[in-house]
Protein backbone atom coordinates (compact mmCIF):
# COMPACT_ATOMS: atom_id res chain seq x y z
CA UNK A 1 0.00 0.00 0.00
CA UNK A 2 0.87 3.34 -0.20
CA UNK A 3 2.03 5.80 2.47
CA UNK A 4 2.38 9.71 2.57
CA UNK A 5 6.22 9.80 4.94
CA UNK A 6 7.98 12.56 6.34
CA UNK A 7 11.69 13.16 5.96
CA UNK A 8 14.18 15.40 6.98
CA UNK A 9 14.53 18.35 6.81
CA UNK A 10 11.03 19.22 5.52
CA UNK A 11 9.60 21.53 3.03
CA UNK A 12 6.88 21.63 0.74
CA UNK A 13 8.90 19.20 -1.53
CA UNK A 14 9.35 16.53 1.12
CA UNK A 15 6.91 14.47 1.84
CA UNK A 16 7.00 11.29 -0.25
CA UNK A 17 5.54 8.36 -1.26
CA UNK A 18 6.43 5.40 0.02
CA UNK A 19 4.98 1.66 -0.37
CA UNK A 20 4.56 0.20 2.72
CA UNK A 21 3.54 -3.62 3.67
CA UNK A 22 -0.37 -4.08 4.23
CA UNK A 23 -1.46 -4.10 7.84
CA UNK A 24 -2.99 -7.23 7.74
CA UNK A 25 -5.84 -8.38 9.79
CA UNK A 26 -7.27 -6.30 12.92
CA UNK A 27 -6.03 -7.74 16.46
CA UNK A 28 -8.70 -7.70 19.44
CA UNK A 29 -11.07 -4.26 19.63
CA UNK A 30 -8.86 -2.82 16.46
CA UNK A 31 -10.64 -2.23 13.14
CA UNK A 32 -9.16 -2.17 10.10
CA UNK A 33 -9.96 0.95 7.81
CA UNK A 34 -9.34 1.71 4.24
CA UNK A 35 -8.61 5.52 4.40
CA UNK A 36 -10.80 7.43 1.12
CA UNK A 37 -9.97 11.21 2.57
CA UNK A 38 -8.05 13.10 4.67
CA UNK A 39 -7.54 16.99 4.69
CA UNK A 40 -4.90 19.55 5.44
CA UNK A 41 -4.95 21.80 8.46
CA UNK A 42 -2.39 24.21 9.70
CA UNK A 43 -0.77 21.33 11.95
CA UNK A 44 -0.05 19.65 8.86
CA UNK A 45 2.01 22.15 7.46
CA UNK A 46 4.06 22.62 10.08
CA UNK A 47 4.54 19.46 10.48
CA UNK A 48 5.24 19.00 6.76
CA UNK A 49 7.93 21.94 7.10
CA UNK A 50 9.91 20.43 9.74
CA UNK A 51 8.86 23.31 12.16
CA UNK A 52 7.76 20.53 14.49
CA UNK A 53 10.33 17.78 15.72
CA UNK A 54 8.79 15.11 13.75
CA UNK A 55 10.81 11.41 12.89
CA UNK A 56 11.50 10.54 10.12
CA UNK A 57 9.49 7.99 8.45
CA UNK A 58 6.20 9.51 10.77
CA UNK A 59 3.01 8.71 7.64
CA UNK A 60 1.57 12.25 7.21
CA UNK A 61 -2.00 13.91 7.93
CA UNK A 62 -4.02 14.80 11.19
CA UNK A 63 -7.39 13.55 9.20
CA UNK A 64 -8.69 10.19 8.03
CA UNK A 65 -11.95 9.00 7.04
CA UNK A 66 -13.35 6.00 5.52
CA UNK A 67 -14.70 2.54 5.37
CA UNK A 68 -14.58 -0.23 7.48
CA UNK A 69 -13.07 -3.61 6.01
CA UNK A 70 -13.04 -5.35 8.85
CA UNK A 71 -13.64 -5.18 13.04
CA UNK A 72 -11.74 -7.69 15.40
CA UNK A 73 -12.58 -9.55 18.43
CA UNK A 74 -14.82 -7.38 20.93
CA UNK A 75 -15.37 -4.83 18.63
CA UNK A 76 -19.30 -3.59 19.23
CA UNK A 77 -19.61 -0.32 18.14
CA UNK A 78 -18.23 -0.86 14.15
CA UNK A 79 -19.23 -3.40 11.76
CA UNK A 80 -17.92 -3.87 8.34
CA UNK A 81 -18.81 -1.09 5.68
CA UNK A 82 -19.80 1.55 8.33
CA UNK A 83 -18.20 4.80 7.45
CA UNK A 84 -15.87 6.49 9.89
CA UNK A 85 -13.36 9.37 10.73
CA UNK A 86 -10.88 9.83 12.86
CA UNK A 87 -10.17 11.88 16.29
CA UNK A 88 -7.50 14.28 16.49
CA UNK A 89 -6.65 13.10 19.88
CA UNK A 90 -6.99 9.50 19.89
CA UNK A 91 -6.44 8.99 23.84
CA UNK A 92 -8.53 12.18 25.32
CA UNK A 93 -11.86 10.76 25.63
CA UNK A 94 -13.92 13.02 27.89
CA UNK A 95 -13.31 15.55 30.62
CA UNK A 96 -9.99 17.21 31.03
CA UNK A 97 -7.25 16.35 27.95
CA UNK A 98 -4.77 14.13 29.74
CA UNK A 99 -1.64 16.28 28.17
CA UNK A 100 -0.45 19.68 26.10
CA UNK A 101 1.40 17.87 23.55
CA UNK A 102 0.92 16.19 20.08
CA UNK A 103 2.62 13.33 20.78
CA UNK A 104 -0.53 11.18 20.60
CA UNK A 105 -1.57 13.14 17.57
CA UNK A 106 -1.73 11.26 14.38
CA UNK A 107 0.68 12.57 11.42
CA UNK A 108 2.84 14.09 14.47
CA UNK A 109 3.91 12.04 17.10
CA UNK A 110 2.16 8.84 15.77
CA UNK A 111 1.26 7.74 12.43
CA UNK A 112 -1.42 9.36 10.40
CA UNK A 113 -3.93 9.05 7.99
CA UNK A 114 -1.62 9.88 4.73
CA UNK A 115 -2.00 5.88 3.66
CA UNK A 116 -4.52 3.66 1.96
CA UNK A 117 -5.26 1.42 4.80
CA UNK A 118 -4.96 1.60 8.74
CA UNK A 119 -5.28 -0.88 11.81
CA UNK A 120 -5.71 1.39 14.66
CA UNK A 121 -8.05 1.10 18.06
CA UNK A 122 -11.94 1.12 17.32
CA UNK A 123 -12.27 4.05 19.81
CA UNK A 124 -9.85 6.12 17.89
CA UNK A 125 -12.78 6.73 15.28
CA UNK A 126 -16.56 7.71 15.80
CA UNK A 127 -19.27 7.48 12.37
CA UNK A 128 -19.89 10.33 10.67
CA UNK A 129 -22.56 12.34 10.12
CA UNK A 130 -25.73 11.10 8.41
CA UNK A 131 -25.29 11.84 3.93
CA UNK A 132 -21.81 12.45 4.63
CA UNK A 133 -18.91 11.01 2.08
CA UNK A 134 -15.62 10.83 3.39
CA UNK A 135 -14.52 14.03 1.72
CA UNK A 136 -16.44 15.93 3.56
CA UNK A 137 -16.44 13.91 7.01
CA UNK A 138 -12.74 14.26 6.52
CA UNK A 139 -12.93 18.24 7.56
CA UNK A 140 -14.16 17.54 10.78
CA UNK A 141 -11.03 16.37 13.24
CA UNK A 142 -9.43 18.71 13.27
CA UNK A 143 -11.19 22.11 11.99
CA UNK A 144 -14.62 21.12 12.24
CA UNK A 145 -14.37 20.20 15.87
CA UNK A 146 -11.99 22.70 16.68
CA UNK A 147 -14.58 25.39 15.36
CA UNK A 148 -18.04 23.53 16.86
CA UNK A 149 -15.92 23.30 20.70
CA UNK A 150 -15.53 27.33 19.86
CA UNK A 151 -19.25 28.43 19.09
CA UNK A 152 -20.96 25.64 20.70
CA UNK A 153 -19.07 23.87 24.02
CA UNK A 154 -17.62 26.81 24.96
CA UNK A 155 -18.91 30.79 23.89
CA UNK A 156 -22.34 28.95 24.10
CA UNK A 157 -23.23 31.27 21.11
CA UNK A 158 -26.75 31.99 21.53
CA UNK A 159 -29.73 33.40 19.25
CA UNK A 160 -29.51 37.44 18.29
CA UNK A 161 -25.74 37.68 20.08
CA UNK A 162 -22.60 39.14 17.56
CA UNK A 163 -20.01 36.63 16.67
CA UNK A 164 -16.63 37.88 15.17
CA UNK A 165 -14.73 35.42 13.20
CA UNK A 166 -11.45 35.75 12.15
CA UNK A 167 -10.18 34.96 8.22
CA UNK A 168 -11.80 32.42 6.24
CA UNK A 169 -9.57 28.94 6.63
CA UNK A 170 -11.27 26.13 7.67
CA UNK A 171 -11.96 26.30 11.15
CA UNK A 172 -13.24 30.13 10.59
CA UNK A 173 -15.79 28.93 7.95
CA UNK A 174 -16.70 26.65 9.88
CA UNK A 175 -17.48 28.73 12.71
CA UNK A 176 -19.39 30.91 10.79
CA UNK A 177 -21.63 28.22 9.53
CA UNK A 178 -21.88 26.53 13.15
CA UNK A 179 -22.77 30.71 14.30
CA UNK A 180 -25.52 31.03 11.61
CA UNK A 181 -27.25 27.94 12.53
CA UNK A 182 -27.53 29.41 16.04
CA UNK A 183 -29.07 32.14 14.85
CA UNK A 184 -25.72 34.65 15.27
CA UNK A 185 -25.22 37.56 13.83
CA UNK A 186 -21.90 37.38 12.06
CA UNK A 187 -18.36 39.44 11.09
CA UNK A 188 -16.37 37.88 9.13
CA UNK A 189 -12.37 40.07 8.77
CA UNK A 190 -9.85 38.93 5.71
CA UNK A 191 -7.70 40.53 3.29
CA UNK A 192 -9.49 39.49 0.33
CA UNK A 193 -12.54 41.20 -0.90
CA UNK A 194 -13.14 38.32 -3.16
CA UNK A 195 -13.22 36.01 0.18
CA UNK A 196 -15.41 38.43 1.99
CA UNK A 197 -17.71 38.35 -0.90
CA UNK A 198 -17.41 34.25 -0.22
CA UNK A 199 -18.46 34.79 3.51
CA UNK A 200 -21.43 37.20 2.81
CA UNK A 201 -22.91 34.52 0.50
CA UNK A 202 -22.67 31.85 3.28
CA UNK A 203 -24.39 34.33 5.82
CA UNK A 204 -22.11 36.90 6.99
CA UNK A 205 -23.94 39.89 7.82
CA UNK A 206 -20.96 41.83 7.47
CA UNK A 207 -17.39 42.09 6.53
CA UNK A 208 -14.05 43.75 7.07
CA UNK A 209 -11.29 43.88 5.05
CA UNK A 210 -8.29 44.06 7.27
CA UNK A 211 -6.10 44.89 4.82
CA UNK A 212 -7.52 47.74 3.77
CA UNK A 213 -8.52 48.64 7.33
CA UNK A 214 -5.99 47.83 9.87
CA UNK A 215 -7.31 49.36 12.82
CA UNK A 216 -10.03 47.25 12.07
CA UNK A 217 -11.69 46.72 15.93
CA UNK A 218 -12.86 50.05 15.19
CA UNK A 219 -14.50 49.13 11.81
CA UNK A 220 -15.74 46.23 13.97
CA UNK A 221 -16.95 48.22 16.76
CA UNK A 222 -19.20 50.95 14.86
CA UNK A 223 -20.58 47.94 12.69
CA UNK A 224 -22.40 47.24 16.31
CA UNK A 225 -22.66 50.58 17.22
CA UNK A 226 -19.80 50.91 19.49
CA UNK A 227 -21.16 47.81 21.81
CA UNK A 228 -18.25 45.23 20.37
CA UNK A 229 -18.94 41.25 19.82
CA UNK A 230 -20.10 39.16 22.00
CA UNK A 231 -18.19 36.53 20.92
CA UNK A 232 -14.35 36.26 19.06
CA UNK A 233 -13.18 33.49 17.10
CA UNK A 234 -9.40 34.35 17.67
CA UNK A 235 -7.38 32.29 15.15
CA UNK A 236 -4.53 34.84 14.64
CA UNK A 237 -3.30 35.36 18.07
CA UNK A 238 -0.64 37.60 19.80
CA UNK A 239 -0.33 39.94 16.45
CA UNK A 240 -4.84 40.23 16.56
CA UNK A 241 -5.29 39.13 19.95
CA UNK A 242 -5.60 43.08 21.33
CA UNK A 243 -7.97 44.25 18.38
CA UNK A 244 -9.68 41.44 19.20
CA UNK A 245 -10.42 42.53 22.80
CA UNK A 246 -10.84 46.14 21.36
CA UNK A 247 -13.78 44.99 19.52
CA UNK A 248 -15.21 42.89 22.00
CA UNK A 249 -18.41 44.01 24.08
CA UNK A 250 -18.48 44.04 28.18
CA UNK A 251 -18.44 40.17 29.46
CA UNK A 252 -17.77 38.99 25.90
CA UNK A 253 -16.05 35.50 25.22
CA UNK A 254 -12.99 35.28 23.00
CA UNK A 255 -11.93 31.73 22.27
CA UNK A 256 -8.46 31.16 21.06
CA UNK A 257 -8.47 28.72 18.58
CA UNK A 258 -4.91 29.26 16.37
CA UNK A 259 -1.53 31.44 16.39
CA UNK A 260 -1.23 32.31 13.11
CA UNK A 261 0.86 35.59 13.91
CA UNK A 262 3.09 33.75 16.57
CA UNK A 263 3.59 32.43 19.57
CA UNK A 264 3.80 35.21 21.97
CA UNK A 265 2.85 38.67 21.93
CA UNK A 266 1.85 41.94 24.41
CA UNK A 267 -2.07 41.19 25.40
CA UNK A 268 -3.62 44.42 27.01
CA UNK A 269 -4.52 42.70 30.48
CA UNK A 270 -6.33 45.97 31.67
CA UNK A 271 -9.23 46.20 28.60
CA UNK A 272 -8.95 42.32 29.31
CA UNK A 273 -10.28 43.00 33.18
CA UNK A 274 -12.22 46.82 32.72
CA UNK A 275 -14.12 44.38 30.12
CA UNK A 276 -14.74 41.25 32.31
CA UNK A 277 -14.00 38.94 29.00
CA UNK A 278 -13.49 35.50 29.05
CA UNK A 279 -10.53 33.92 27.60
CA UNK A 280 -10.81 30.51 26.83
CA UNK A 281 -7.64 28.95 24.82
CA UNK A 282 -8.97 25.74 22.66
CA UNK A 283 -7.17 22.80 21.25
CA UNK A 284 -9.78 20.77 18.99
CA UNK A 285 -11.44 18.67 21.86
CA UNK A 286 -12.00 14.85 22.77
CA UNK A 287 -13.71 11.72 21.72
CA UNK A 288 -16.62 12.84 23.37
CA UNK A 289 -16.88 16.61 21.87
CA UNK A 290 -16.81 14.90 18.87
CA UNK A 291 -20.04 12.50 19.46
CA UNK A 292 -21.73 15.22 20.38
CA UNK A 293 -20.82 17.33 17.23
CA UNK A 294 -22.00 14.79 14.83
CA UNK A 295 -25.29 14.37 17.11
CA UNK A 296 -25.35 18.43 16.40
CA UNK A 297 -24.28 17.36 12.65
CA UNK A 298 -26.95 15.27 11.65
CA UNK A 299 -29.68 17.93 13.12
CA UNK A 300 -28.87 20.45 10.70
CA UNK A 301 -28.99 21.31 6.99
CA UNK A 302 -25.14 21.19 7.27
CA UNK A 303 -22.35 20.51 4.73
CA UNK A 304 -18.64 22.09 5.39
CA UNK A 305 -16.97 24.17 2.34
CA UNK A 306 -14.02 22.72 0.27
CA UNK A 307 -12.05 24.99 -1.59
CA UNK A 308 -10.27 22.53 -3.78
CA UNK A 309 -8.97 18.72 -3.54
CA UNK A 310 -5.75 16.85 -4.64
CA UNK A 311 -4.90 13.34 -5.00
CA UNK A 312 -1.85 12.22 -2.14
CA UNK A 313 0.59 12.15 -4.75
CA UNK A 314 -0.30 15.95 -5.55
CA UNK A 315 0.67 16.94 -1.95
CA UNK A 316 3.24 19.10 -2.37
CA UNK A 317 0.76 21.24 -4.94
CA UNK A 318 -1.69 21.03 -1.85
CA UNK A 319 0.56 22.13 0.80
CA UNK A 320 2.17 25.41 -1.37
CA UNK A 321 -1.61 25.95 -2.32
CA UNK A 322 -2.02 26.15 1.35
CA UNK A 323 0.79 27.81 2.11
CA UNK A 324 0.04 30.52 -0.05
CA UNK A 325 -3.28 31.51 1.78
CA UNK A 326 -5.39 31.56 -0.99
CA UNK A 327 -8.21 28.89 -0.06
CA UNK A 328 -11.37 29.57 1.75
CA UNK A 329 -12.64 26.46 3.68
CA UNK A 330 -11.05 23.12 3.58
CA UNK A 331 -8.20 21.46 1.41
CA UNK A 332 -9.28 17.99 0.97
CA UNK A 333 -6.60 15.31 0.05
CA UNK A 334 -8.70 11.95 -1.84
CA UNK A 335 -6.60 8.49 -1.29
Amino acid sequence: MKALQFFAPGGIESPQIREMADPGAPGPNEIRVRVQASSLNGHDLNVALGRLPVADGRILLTDGAGIVEAVGEGVTDFQVGWSVVSTFFPDWRSGIAPRSDFQRTPGDGIDGYGTEVVIRPAGWFTRVPEGWNAQQAATLPTAGLTAWRAIVAEAAVQAGETVLVLGTGGVSIFALQLAKKRGARVIVTSSSDEKLAKAASLGADATVNYRTNPEWEAEVLRLTEGRGVDVVVETGGPGTLPQSIGAAAIGARIVLVGVLTGIQGVVPTVALMSKQIKLTGVTVGSYAHQVEMIHDLDAMDFKPVIDSAFSLDQISLALQHQQGGQHFGKISILI
